[in-house]
């Protein structure tokens, strides 16, 4: 292995690690939460903690560990050396309409004004409605009594 290749995978490893640790200690996410909600397993994390990859991690997997989060995935990129121009191309797609209630969250969150504390709490109650179970779909008729 070369130099270059190692200190790459001790500096993901750090990043990694990092990740981790913040997730921990800001949403006491434990490392299975952080595997259901990046969609990476705890077993790929386990590996790019230790640095132990024969080849890169997949842009994707990177990509969707970041986005679970809350990271930009450049940082990861440029920690793994790689260059920011080469990521994976997503097709250009039409976002869905933006509900009114849901852009004003978002305001919210990119206001500086707004403080950290009241961040924290909507990004919890979003991730808290995003990840509930879906609640079963009442049958017309259910609740009418009969006679």
């Amino acid at each position: 292995m070369t130099e270059t290749a190692n200190a790459r995978k001790i500096a993901f490893a750090t990043f990694v690690r990092r990740a981790l640790e913040e997730a921990r200690a800001t949403r006491a996410w434990s490392g299975t939460e952080v595997s259901r909600r990046t969609g990476v397993s705890r077993q790929t994390v386990n590996r790019w903690v230790r640095g132990d990859w024969a080849s890169d991690p997949e842009a994707e997997r990177v990509v969707a560990f970041c986005e679970g989060l809350g990271l930009d995935p450049a940082t990861a990129f440029t920690t793994l050396g790689w260059d920011r121009r080469s990521t994976p191309h997503r097709p250009e797609t039409i976002p869905p309409p933006m509900d009114p209630d849901v852009e004003a969250l978002l305001r919210r969150l990119v206001n500086p004004e707004v403080s950290d504390a009241e961040k924290f709490h909507i990004r919890e109650t979003i991730r808290y409605l995003a990840y509930r179970p879906t609640l079963p779909v009442a049958a017309p008729n259910q609740g009418k009594k009969v006679g």
